[in-house]
């Protein structure tokens, strides 16, 4: 049948087939590009535009296509959209389809419908957009002003070629630190807000201006103009950042390495500020310049000599009146006149003497020399009574601008140590002669201590005691071997043993000297362990005489505790509160079995060098230099400044538990364990095993 009806049905057919190729398209999932036969695909453009040729026999039911069943394959497929092909639409015709079927209808006949217009899917489109847009400009929201800055900052950190930052910045790490944290803003100003000085940057200039509040140098402290063209503001901004980490560093940890005062006597953290932290907290912080404070010292010693120089400063005339040179002033016995002089109140003020009478008296009276008497003792100045030249300059102390150098180099050796000394430590001021306890925070026990000569000073160190000995052993360090035992047991094989001493020939052919537990030990009857590598510690002594002198420097580097069973009472009832331990206690300890006590929570022990510090009665006290480190430290002051070296991670001793020393062991009583060499050397005994106690706290 030819005609118009016919050629009206492949119309319909074909506009049928046309109209459910996107149905099909969209419920069925798209086959990969390499499964497209090349005959099937049309060219991507934004419409597509596919030709419909009628077969020789027009399909039965028009309207619902089915899929291409073998007889229906010589079929051409329907028109479908080439970026998402439907399956039932790609299928390829057989090799072995004869041509005749795939006849076309006559192109003279203009009324079937033989071209179909596809709008493109916009789907398929949107993931090709989406990769080519540009990345947001971090920059964006800054301030046009602000922004400038930023893109000066970015350029001189993006240029490694440029020398301009090295010359900002003390080391590549704080370079690197400041470069991160700029990043992380963006790269926006820290100290200019729309090209303005912010308050914060007020704040810390203020701040920097007064450093010498902390006796530190304001002339190190270099504050740019935040003011000038997008270049001159991007440096300027960097080299106030830098200028901040630099103070927050010395206040903290000092301004030079402690080296430089003493290589080989000092141990202690140093440690300077992480300066991503400094710029967060003063950023963060509603006050910058107290942020900036917060990273001195804040233990209650450092803020009393804050106080102190900040005192001396602002006295007119030097501060206290010194006492004038004069004749010699000597008591008088018997019933002659006492000598009168216009220095007297001076000295009965310097003196700290309360006068019950008149107190312009002028008489040098036998009341007032015994007084001299005591100071000349306690200065190691001939003890005569008499005020003569030599005592009058020990009694006016160092001159007003050499108290204020020697408060000065208190306040930087302080900045050595931890910046928390614990809530329970121990305290050595060593040019005192004076050990003591905190807890808390409050000062609640105070003694004497015997401290190492000149030659063989006490190291300055912060460590924690781990463990006090009851009846301890003591091995004699090889350096008192070498240099004393040996040389005396040549000239007297008697004298070892008559002190106590046993002598052991190892079979390397070294020499091992040790003093067993006792009543004579060296040691005395208890000693108190901080492992360290100077080997160091505290103990008690037989030779009680030594704690009457005034200049108590006489070991070879550790400390002898005038009260050592009362000093374990209070640490005993810090570490181990519930155990009700007493000095009298510890004192039926007493015997020839070495005996640790571990302390559950070590307790730190510092030893400092404090010859300038704020007693009790807010008065402040100068101390004689008796390892001339104030000397040192002044002269480092002065003419050093640098960056703190990061000080090298040293091996901590390991976690001593017990063992004996100085004994045999059986293997049976005692499983083996690594020794250290802190133990080895100063042993340790069995470790102690409180019998059960009352659970309750002990009242101190």
């Amino acid at each position: 049948m030819r005609g118009p009806s016919y050629d009206r049905i492949l119309a319909s057919t074909a506009l049928a087939l046309i109209l459910a190729a996107p149905i099909s398209a969209n419920a069925a999932p798209p086959r990969p590009p390499a499964a497209i036969p090349a005959a099937s695909k049309v060219a991507t453009s934004p419409t597509t535009t596919a030709t419909v040729q009628p077969t020789a026999e027009p399909a039965a039911a028009p309207a619902t296509a089915a899929p291409a069943t073998p007889t229906e394959a010589s079929k051409p497929a329907a028109p479908t959209d080439a970026a998402a092909p439907a399956p039932s639409q790609a299928a390829t015709p057989p090799a072995t389809s004869a041509p005749a079927e795939t006849a076309t209808a006559p192109t003279a006949t203009p009324a079937p419908v033989t071209t179909a217009t596809i709008p493109a899917a916009p789907a398929e489109a949107a993931p090709a957009v989406a990769t080519e847009q540009a990345a947001p400009d971090p920059l964006a929201a800054l301030d046009p002003a602000d922004r400038a800055v930023a893109e000066k900052i970015r350029d001189m950190f993006a240029n490694k070629n440029d020398k301009t930052l090295d010359k900002i910045f003390a080391t590549k790490r704080e370079r690197s630190a400041v470069e991160a944290y700029y990043q992380n803003r963006n790269l926006a100003p820290l100290w200019l807000d729309k090209g303005i000085e912010t308050a914060r940057a007020k704040a810390v200039i203020a701040r920097l201006k007064n450093a010498d509040a902390d006796g530190l140098d304001v002339k190190d402290y270099k504050v740019p103009d935040l003011a000038g063209s997008p270049d001159a503001l991007a440096e300027a901004d960097l080299r106030l950042s830098q200028t901040v980490l630099t103070y927050a560093r010395h206040v903290q940890a000092g301004r030079f390495p402690y080296t430089r005062v003493s290589g080989n006597n000092i141990e202690l953290a140093q440690a300077p500020p992480d300066p991503a932290d400094v710029l967060t907290k003063v950023t963060d912080a509603a006050d910058a310049g107290k942020a900036l404070d917060a990273f001195s010292p804040q233990n209650s010693e450092y803020k009393k000599l804050k106080a102190a120089l900040a005192e001396m400063r602002g006295k007119a005339g030097g501060g206290a009146k010194e006492i004038p040179d004069g004749p010699v002033l000597k008591a008088v016995s018997g019933k002659a006149a006492p000598m009168e002089d216009a220095r007297v109140p001076l000295v009965r003020e310097r003196l700290g003497l309360t006068v019950t009478g008149d107190p312009s008296d002028l008489k040098y009276d036998a009341k007032l020399a015994e007084a001299v008497k005591k100071f000349q003792n306690s200065t190691e100045i001939p003890t005569t009574g008499s005020l003569d030249a030599r005592t009058v300059r020990e009694l006016n102390g160092p001159p007003r601008d050499k108290q204020i150098d020697l408060v000065i180099a208190n306040m930087e050796r302080w900045r050595w140590y931890p910046r928390d000394l614990g809530k329970d430590h121990v305290i050595v001021n060593q040019p005192e002669f004076m050990l003591r306890v905190y807890h808390e925070g409050a000062n609640i026990w105070t003694t004497r201590v015997v401290i190492g000569k000149p030659s063989m000073a006490t190291p300055l160190l912060s460590e924690t005691m781990k463990y006090i000995t009851i009846n301890p052993t003591w091995n004699v360090p090889p350096s008192i071997v070498h240099n004393e035992y040996l040389p005396a047991l040549q000239q007297d094989p008697t004298v070892l043993a008559r002190m106590g001493l046993k002598v052991v020939n190892e079979r390397d052919g070294s020499v091992h000297i040790y003093q067993p537990p006792g009543e004579a030990n060296a040691l005395g009857r208890i000693r108190f362990n901080f492992p360290n590598r100077f080997l160091v510690y505290q103990h008690d002594t037989p030779d009680k005489h030594m704690f009457a002198d005034a200049v108590r420097a006489y070991s070879h580097g550790c400390m002898r505790v005038q009260d050592p069973a009362k000093y374990a009472e209070v640490l005993f009832n810090i570490a181990r509160p519930t155990e009700n331990w007493t000095a009298e206690r510890i004192k039926r300890m007493y015997g020839t079995n070495e005996q640790d006590i571990q302390l559950p929570v070590p307790i730190w022990v510092h030893l400092t060098y404090q010859t300038a510090f704020v007693d009790d009665t807010g008065k402040l006290q100068v101390l004689r230099d008796v390892y001339n480190l104030d000397s040192r430290t002044i002269a480092a002051i002065k003419n050093d400044r640098g960056v703190v070296e990061p000080q090298q991670e040293r091996k901590k001793d390991p976690e001593m538990a017990s063992s004996g020393s100085g004994k045999r062991r059986t293997a049976a009583a005692q499983q083996p364990r690594t020794v250290s060499f802190f133990e080895a050397l100063f042993g340790g005994g069995r470790s102690f095993q409180p019998a059960p106690q009352p659970q309750r706290r002990v009242s101190r």
